[in-house]
This record gives C-alpha cells, structure tokens and sequence, in this order.
C-alpha cells in the first residue's frame, strides 16, 4: 500500500494510520478515546488543507498519475447504465489501451469511449499503460462513425501519457491514425463532449480529444509532452521533470486560462482517488450540462462552432508588432 502513497502524502497517510490504530484500540478495550481521535482529525483537516492548498505542476502530475486514480472503466461503472463494450478496428487487432461501447448516460443512448492504463502490473503491461496503438484509435473512430449513424452523441475520456511509439505502431501509421481521429471527429455531425480525467498526453491525448466541449478534471494535466520526455530533450536529463512541468503550463488552472478547456470539474480535498463517487457525480453532471447545451444546437452550426474552437488555440501576438503599436 505504501507504494500507492505520494511523497507530499506520506504525512497524511501517517496520520490516518494513528487516527485508524486509535479507533481500533478504543474498540477493542471499550476506551473513550473520542477526544485525541478528535484532535487528530482536526490535525488531519489542517494538514489537507495547507498541502493540497499549495500544489505545484510537479505535484498535479504526480497526482494525475496516482496508482488510485480513478479511470475510464471506473467512471463508466459509475456514471453509465447497460455498457456494451464493443472490440477491434475491423482493420489489424483489438487494443485494450482504448475502451469503447454503446451505453446509456442519464436515461440517453451514447457512445463512450477512452484511455485504460489498468491497474496491477499485469493489466498494465496488457493495457500497454494506455497508451494506444493505431488500432486503438481506428476502433474509437469506427465506433463514433456507429455512433453518427443512430444519432448518438460522443463522450471521450482521456488519460494517456502519449500515444503508443514503438516501431510496430509507427509502421501500422499511428500520425496516420490520430491525423484522421482529429479531422473525422471535427466533422461528426452528433455532439461530442470530451473528459481530461489524468494524463492527457500529446497526440494521444487528441487523438480522441477534438469535441464540442472540453472539460478536465481539477488535478488533470494536459501537454504537448509528459515533463520527463520535455525535460530529456531540453536539458539532456528526464530526471529534470518538475522543472520542466513548471515550464509547461500542464495544470486545468493553465488550460482553463489558455481556452484549451471550457471547465475544470473540481476534486475532493486530497484527490480524486479518495472518493471517486464524488467526482463521477460532479464530472457526470457537468458533462450533461454541456451535452444538453450542444444538443440544442442546429447541427451546422454545432460544426461551425467546433471548428472555430479549434482553430483559435495557440492565437499568439508579435512582441514587436504589440510595441509598435503601443507607440
């Protein structure tokens, strides 16, 4: 369990473990220990919010990272109703780094789709840690043009630290694959609402990442490059990440300020590992939000709209233009 405990946390879980011990002792003799077992959890609550309070990028990441986190199979238990997961991409394989079906989302028929790092060691090395391969992308395409087809609306969940680069991907077309994801779904003519619920990781993270509404999670990241892959290239030293997070501008807070994402959905105190339910009931009630919104859009203009969203990204300003103009 030890393993599953971040570094800034190890205070915390030492404190939860006197606060368990001394519960467990009190029952056990029938003592009154009420009044130290609330002192200790008053301690507790202090100690939650003065270091989730502070965060760093490099603390986020590391949080989006969390061995607990919740991911796209969690959220579909409990955010979903009658899930059929659906397989392969009628092309080369099925890969389970993507997770897609039909299921049903407050009482409408969608199509859900998204990232699975897996769990145990084993179900990580199968999921291949959710980073998808070219098949994983066509399935998700395959099934959204499904979804197209009766009319139902697209909800992503994205949690990859990149797509998948191994020498096998590169020669099935992984661009390939994610160039096509980004113009077929800029083009689906049913809403699409996309969820950052962990890493959301360069172009696998956009591969199923182009929607009509893009949220994120309070401690999700979303970057053109995990900070150890950045930190590698501009300073020669993976070890570099944190400074490298810092320079990346990767938090919801960042995204949120850039117009990359219309709303951070927000985490209990501590994460959204120490209560998953919370955040599905928020994250599920924002999505619907925004899906209600789009879905009461002419469907040309829904298209228009999501191609502009898009094309703005990135708008930048000449610094010496902006001076000549201020003189």
């Amino acid at each position: 369990m030890t393993r599953n405990i971040l570094d800034f946390e190890r205070q915390i879980s030492e404190l939860e473990g006197q606060i368990s011990e001394l519960k467990a002792y009190a029952a056990q003799y029938g003592l009154d220990l009420a009044a130290q077992i609330q002192d200790l959890q008053a301690e507790h609550q202090r100690l939650m919010q003065r270091i989730f309070g502070q965060l760093t990028p490099w603390d986020r990441v590391q949080l989006a990272r969390h061995p607990r986190r919740p991911q796209t199979l969690d959220y579909i238990r409990l955010m979903f109703d009658d899930f059929l997961e659906l397989h392969g991409d009628r092309s080369f394989a099925d890969d389970p780094a993507i997770v897609a079906g039909l299921a049903t989302f407050a009482g409408r028929p969608v199509l859900v789709a998204g990232h699975q790092k897996g769990r145990d060691a084993r179900e990580r090395a199968r999921r291949n840690f959710g980073s998808a391969r070219p098949e994983g992308y066509r399935k998700a395409l395959r099934l959204m043009k499904l979804a197209e087809k009766f009319g139902r609306p697209v909800i992503c969940f994205v949690d990859t630290p990149a797509a998948d680069c191994s020498v096998g991907a590169e020669e099935r077309g992984i661009s390939e694959a994610i160039a096509r994801n980004m113009r077929e779904m800029a083009l689906l003519e049913v809403p699409v609402i996309v969820a950052v619920i962990g890493e959301g990781g360069s172009g696998g993270a956009v591969g199923i990442g182009v929607g009509d509404r893009v949220l994120m999670l309070e401690n999700a990241i979303y970057s053109v490059i995990p900070p150890e892959g950045c930190a590698a290239i501009l300073w020669r030293d993976p070890s570099q990440g944190e400074k490298a997070a810092e320079a990346l501008k990767l938090t919801a807070q960042d995204a949120l300020g850039f117009g990359v994402v219309e709303e951070i959905v927000p985490e209990p105190l501590g994460g959204a590992h120490r209560n998953p339910e919370q955040v599905a009931a928020d994250l599920k009630a924002a999505i619907l939000r925004h899906l209600s919104e789009v879905s009461a859009l002419p469907v040309q203009e829904m298209l228009d709209r999501r191609y502009s969203r898009f094309r703005g990204l990135g708008a930048f300003v000449e610094a010496a233009a902006s001076r000549a103009a201020a003189m």
